[in-house]
């Protein structure tokens, strides 16, 4: 039986290892006594550039160089970028926080339901019926308890977007409620998986890993540890790269569907030339998002001198949010399918 949604390596590879990768880089990050501090731009380069922002623009071969997709649903891929730019300007002139607070909250509920979906998928892998609220009351909770507890607490030293993105309180009773359950459910869980096999030999192993390297993930870097730097390993990294994966399979299987008519039909590039056209853009967008928008001191040997934009500002920040906001949306249609 075939229990992985790739193949054994590569989802060891971009689920385990991608994980395996963050707590490594935790671990230089407290040998180089940089654990809990900001992001150093070295690092910040690799992870928020090439994998957070790069992947975003993924979305574009699953869905915009691929001409049979895009005739599908035009009017949604089209009216999407149109529907969120006109949204992004009107809620950006009720202030700069109004506007990331809000794509703060549409991103985490892409970032959760992205994990739920992993999981979904290798349940359907194995033809597992039974007990789906369970896995979805376990997987939620892996992502929704650190997020609460980030609600419920003084003031982090990281952010989403920006400082005060989130709403946030001073509830340690009910963070700790909330903690006592988050475990439980997280050993049962377990204690499930491990009755399951011994009974009867049955083992979904890729879900298990989802499922567990997402609680420690999220736990350590939002929970246990209070960093920018930590927080930014432990959320890029098993967030993005998986989203590589199953968009490059995409397209590799979609051009072996359609055969020479796959040349007048999408583009589907070798993994390398994949990579590094989302690298190219990946990089060349935040080097207009510095130059005109951040102007942060420490990434200018990567960006250059910067830009004195104005009053386009209001109108620019919506449009560089608008992949974010794209690849959001879009991403809750095209992979949807009966878990």
């Amino acid at each position: 039986m075939n229990r992985w949604l790739f193949s054994k390596p590569v989802d060891l590879a971009v689920f385990l290892g991608s994980a395996a990768l963050s707590f490594a880089l935790l671990g230089l990050g407290h040998a180089l006594g940089i654990l809990h501090a900001d992001t150093p731009p070295w690092l910040w380069l690799a992870a928020v550039v090439l994998i957070d922002v790069a992947h975003v623009w993924s979305t574009t071969f699953r869905v915009y160089t691929d001409r049979e997709e895009l005739a599908k649903r035009r009017a949604l891929y089209i009216g999407v970028p149109i529907a969120g730019y006109v949204l992004g300007l009107a809620l950006y002139s009720e202030g700069e926080l109004v506007f990331w607070r809000a794509l703060a909250y549409v991103a985490v509920f892409h970032f959760v339901r992205q994990q739920w979906g992993w999981v979904a998928r290798y349940r359907r892998k194995l033809g597992e019926t039974d007990a789906r609220w369970f896995d979805a009351l376990v997987i939620y909770a892996a992502t929704l308890y650190p997020l609460l507890h980030w609600h419920l607490s003084p003031p982090k030293r990281f952010h989403w977007f920006m400082a005060g993105d989130f709403v946030t309180t001073d509830a340690p009773l009910i963070d700790r409620v909330a903690r006592v359950l988050f475990f439980a459910l997280l050993a049962a869980y377990i204690v499930r998986s491990i009755v399951r096999f011994a009974r009867t030999r049955f083992w979904n192993p890729g879900k298990d890993i989802v499922v567990l390297t997402t609680a420690a993930c999220w736990y350590t870097g939002i929970v246990w540890l209070d960093s920018d730097y930590a927080f930014t390993v432990t959320n890029v990294i098993i967030h993005g790269v998986p989203y590589f994966a199953i968009v490059w399979f995409y397209t590799r299987d979609r051009q072996r569907t359609l055969g020479a008519a796959a040349k007048q039909t999408l583009w589907a590039p070798a993994l390398p030339v994949f990579l590094g056209v989302l690298w190219l853009v990946g990089f060349g967008e935040e080097l207009v998002w510095d130059r005109a928008i951040w102007h942060e001191p420490e990434h200018r040997a990567f960006f250059g001198s910067v830009w004195e934009v104005g009053a386009w500002r209001g109108v620019l920040v919506p449009l560089l949010a608008l992949p974010q906001l794209t690849h959001y949306v879009l991403d809750g249609f095209v992979w949807r399918r009966a878990a």
